[in-house]
């Protein structure tokens, strides 16, 4: 058995580059940018007019000049008017080209006007008011997006601001998930007194497509001639491996002998934790890595936030920060492992993060999950956990 750190330690040495790929960057949402974003032109390209009302000269206004004539009207998109004389103003709207001959915007609001004429009602009007002017926000060439980051819906927008309709993204690893047991069954089965129905699978399935990983699913009874027969197939046609269950010590968890017989690599089995302490972790010389969680919805959970998602974020160069709580009660817990409690977060009046403990009742108690944020990492050496203390967090809400 070995230490969560250490655990850690083994699977982030495993990280690995799936290469890149082009995509239309209209279905780039939840993949991870390769290549920064860099301004086609200047941004904004033009100096652009914020506030719906007239383009005046200021020097016309110091002049104590304070009625002008309307000689035109200027839309958004339109081509700017290129003459206006000190006594004439540009009604203007919002998103227009600033007119060449005017440098000041003076809003509606502080205006009055009839029979053409535009008179303002305000001495409040400072030189160059309302005006976003070209190149403020990002000069041409610039990068404006980042690479190795999520594509959000703002990155899209981003995109489509600067014409890039394709995208070159990272590769995501072929995945499948495995569950196994045969007390597991269908969702749309009606389970018998001594069955479940299948969630793990689905849970993980869900979690990885927020990172637009779309996973294959596989179910396997607890016969290990099977099992050894369809984790080879899954050792040949994917990159990573995720199972659920059969990793434990009972008569029936067979995947640990038949991973051995398919020849792969263990690199460790058991970490010292609650929930999760069954993990094993491997995989095949030139092929994939195999992730497998022992059964119990908690712990698959537990495990997936605490290595998995690590390990994928390191492999697509995602930066991530650590995230800390102060408990807001106190807890005792007496097994001399490091205990992943389930706790709801809050930010408090001083603006920390706060975390209340609702353990639930172990780690078939999945639907625990729904009242709670997070887990919060609670060191091995110690057994009372005071209110006011700091320890990581790993959410799982946003």
């Amino acid at each position: 058995m070995i230490h969560v750190e250490d655990a850690e330690r083994i699977i982030l040495e495993q990280s690995r580059d799936y290469g890149t790929e082009i995509v239309s960057f209209e279905s780039c949402l939840g993949k991870v940018l390769a290549k920064d974003i860099r301004a086609d032109r200047d941004f904004p390209p033009f100096n652009r007019v914020t506030m719906d009302g007239i383009a005046i000269r200021f020097n016309s206004f110091k002049k104590v000049n304070r009625s002008f004539k309307i000689k035109a009207t200027q839309s958004a998109g339109a081509e700017p008017i290129d003459s206006v004389n000190d006594d004439e103003c540009i009604e203007i709207m919002t998103g227009a080209v600033l007119p060449p001959a005017t440098d000041t915007i003076v809003r509606y609001e502080d205006l009055e006007i009839k029979d053409g004429t535009a008179t303002i009602k305000t001495e409040k009007v400072s030189f160059n008011q309302n005006v976003h002017f070209k190149g403020e926000d990002k000069k041409q060439n610039e990068v404006l997006v980042e690479a190795n980051q999520l594509i959000t819906p703002a990155v899209i927008a981003i995109a489509a601001a600067v014409g890039k309709v394709k995208l070159l993204v990272k590769k995501l690893p072929r995945v499948v998930i495995v569950s196994t047991g045969n007390e597991l069954v269908e969702i749309d089965e009606t389970p018998a007194p001594y069955q479940i129905r299948r969630s793990n699978n689905y849970t993980l399935d869900a979690a990885l497509k927020q990172y637009g990983l779309h996973a294959d699913m596989l179910h396997l009874p607890d016969e290990q001639n099977l099992i050894e027969e369809k984790l080879a197939f899954c050792i040949r046609d994917y990159d990573v491996i995720i199972l659920s269950g059969g990793v434990s010590m009972g008569k029936y968890d067979f995947v640990p002998s038949a991973l051995e017989k398919l020849q792969a690599e263990k690199l460790f089995h058991k970490v010292q934790q609650r929930p999760g302490k069954p993990f094993w972790f491997g995989m095949q010389p030139d092929g994939p890595l195999i992730f497998a969680f022992p059964g119990n919805p908690v712990s698959t959970f537990v495990c997936f936030l605490r290595y998995f998602l690590p390990w994928l974020k390191k492999s697509l160069h995602i930066e991530t920060t650590e995230a800390y709580a102060i408990l807001q009660e106190d807890f005792h817990f007496l097994p001399p492992v490091k205990y992943f409690l389930q706790v709801k977060l809050s930010i408090n009046e001083k603006g920390e993060l706060s975390a209340t403990p609702l353990a639930g009742n172990g780690s078939g108690d999945f639907a625990n999950l729904l009242k709670t944020d997070a887990f919060m990492e609670l060191p091995l050496d110690r057994n009372d956990f005071k209110k006011g203390d700091a320890f990581r967090v790993w959410p799982f809400k946003s």
